[in-house]
């Protein structure tokens, strides 16, 4: 209820903690969709809008943490709130600041301006301005991308987010290839590491092997069938050597775009032949069924289940088909090229993924979900339930889950069992 400040550039240490303390209020976006007495809506949006505006200033500031934390603040409020209009009138502005923070700053702010570059793009959707943006981004994300001097990070996130706005905006089939043959420089490393006796090629570059990965996976949905196929001769043979690499996450990820791969193949051409399917059918069965002691018990449980799927896409055209609740609606991920697409949306918005997909025009449009459904005051209010009913329901769920532990555990319950 204070008065409304300026909001000034801040240089001191003092300022910077102060700034950070502002900004926590965006750091969980579940602030945003709190329960509490009902407010006016449109004073709540005027007052968010101004203090996004500040951390828009902010993203100027001389603190390179001021900059930061301004920047993961708008990352938040991106991610869990529909703010189209107030992007659109700023989207040069957001653009400029995204640009100076990933040219000028050390690694932890280049990675936070990349991942609000691709929010950014969420936000707006395809169009004529989005493609004016990437215009301006997109030469700055790959020159990041092939700096070996950069940070692994840094580079890490460009690629993620090079793919991601690319699979949003652009329209020119040039530039979608042009990017796809970026990001391949940047995998086909991970091809010849297995070859290198020096082992210059270290685990140390794999974060960035994997994102690159699977950014041009995600664009590869998006090819037509005629470079899908060229790709598909391309890299089909040396995928499989990416399983036998000591990271779990590179090995998933090889798994996933095989099966991918696989899929968009079979579209292609329904009597597909793959040579040495023998071979890969042994080593996808060998990782479903992995037991090595040396490895986690977590790590075998997620790649057993990963390789599982893959196994049966591979083997038998098959797709565990999974569902996914948002609201009142229900959609259902029945193919790898949309688990793709949803996993890599999944990453970038976090929680406020379901919010997106019931409200975000982009979004409901790549997974043909139609315009969103408008519901009024009252069913919301139905649907809706209360603090105090859900600390009610965890409070029995609890009680009878510990019920059922304790009987399990009693052990009088065995005894029967010795005679």
């Amino acid at each position: 209820g204070g008065q409304p400040r300026n909001v000034q550039p801040f240089s001191d240490e003092d300022a910077s903690i102060e700034t950070m303390s502002h900004c926590s209020g965006f750091s969980d976006p579940a602030s945003f969709t709190e329960d509490g007495p009902e407010v006016d809506e449109e004073a709540t949006q005027e007052d968010l809008e101004y203090k996004l505006k500040g951390f828009i200033d902010l993203t100027l500031d001389k603190s390179a943490k001021t900059r930061q934390a301004a920047l993961e603040s708008l990352k938040s409020a991106f991610s869990s709130k529909i703010l189209y209009e107030f992007v659109m009138e700023r989207r040069m502005t957001l653009a400029d600041s995204i640009e100076r923070c990933i040219k000028k700053g050390k690694s932890d702010e280049q990675c936070a301006a990349a991942g609000l570059a691709c929010l950014l793009c969420v936000q707006m959707g395809s169009g004529i301005e989005s493609e004016e943006i990437f215009k301006t981004l997109g030469p700055v994300l790959k020159k990041i991308v092939c700096d070996g001097t950069a940070s692994i990070q840094a580079r890490q996130a460009c690629a993620t987010c090079l793919g991601i706005c690319c699979f949003i905006v652009t329209d020119d089939i040039t530039e979608l290839y042009s990017t796809m043959e970026c990001l391949e420089n940047i995998f086909t490393k991970a091809y010849q590491r297995d070859r290198d006796t020096n082992g210059v090629s270290s685990t140390h570059n794999t974060v960035l092997h994997i994102s690159a990965l699977l950014a041009w996976t995600l664009l590869l949905t998006i090819c037509p069938m005629n470079e899908v196929k060229k790709k598909i001769e391309m890299h089909l043979h040396k995928l499989p050597s990416l399983l036998s690499c000591d990271d779990l996450n590179m090995r998933i990820a090889a798994g996933e775009t095989l099966a991918l791969l696989f899929e968009l193949a079979r579209e292609t051409d329904a009597d597909f032949f793959y040579e040495d399917m023998e071979l890969l059918t042994e080593k996808l069965r060998a990782l479903a069924t992995d037991g090595n002691k040396h490895r986690a018990k977590v790590d075998k449980r997620k790649q057993r289940s990963v390789f599982r799927d893959v196994l049966r896409a591979v083997e038998e055209r098959d797709f565990p088909t999974e569902m996914v609740k948002f609201g009142p609606e229900r959609m259902y991920i029945d193919c790898w090229v949309k688990k793709q697409t949803y996993d890599t949306f999944k990453e970038i918005l976090g929680s406020g993924m379901q919010y997106h997909l019931q409200s975000n025009d982009f979004l409901r449009n790549v997974f043909e979900l139609g315009p969103p459904v408008m519901l009024d005051a009252a069913t919301l209010k139905t649907m809706k339930i209360s603090r105090f009913e859900r600390h009610l329901y965890n409070s029995a769920a609890f009680k009878a889950r510990t019920k059922a532990r304790s009987k399990c555990r009693d052990k009088r319950a065995d005894v029967g069992e010795f005679f």
